[in-house]
């Protein structure tokens, strides 16, 4: 079992910055990937990033292209997400996710374990 805990959430200007960051616990953090997806009020539940167990290949939106940074920290057990240049659109509840396959992975199914979501809203 992996427990996974987000937080960082919150209330950003639009252009502002904000800095997730999913804490994880009980089996080996470094041996699979990990992900961030995001749901807005009414939609489905979308890929934001993916990181490779090693920290080194990542994916991405097309939505979110530049402006994200996905990284991880094993020794810590901890994975981050850097938003930068937020969007109004950008508005979602942020779930980090953990994967048993060492490769960063789009398609929710492909993930075992996810956490209970962060609020993230952009507004001015």
């Amino acid at each position: 079992q992996v427990q996974l805990v987000e937080s960082g959430g919150g209330l950003a200007q639009p252009g502002g910055s904000l800095r997730l960051s999913c804490a994880a616990s009980g089996r080996t953090f470094s041996s699979g990937s990990m992900g961030w997806f995001r749901q807005a009020p009414g939609k489905e539940r979308e890929f934001v990033a993916a990181i490779g167990w090693g920290g080194i290949s990542t994916i991405y939106a097309d939505s979110v292209g530049d402006r994200f940074t996905i990284s991880r920290d094993n020794a810590k057990n901890t994975m981050y997400l850097q938003m930068n240049s937020l969007k109004p659109t950008d508005t979602a509840v942020y779930y980090c996710a953990a994967a048993g396959r060492p490769q960063p992975l789009k398609i929710k199914v492909a993930y075992d374990y996810w956490g209970q979501g962060t609020q993230v809203t952009v507004s001015s």
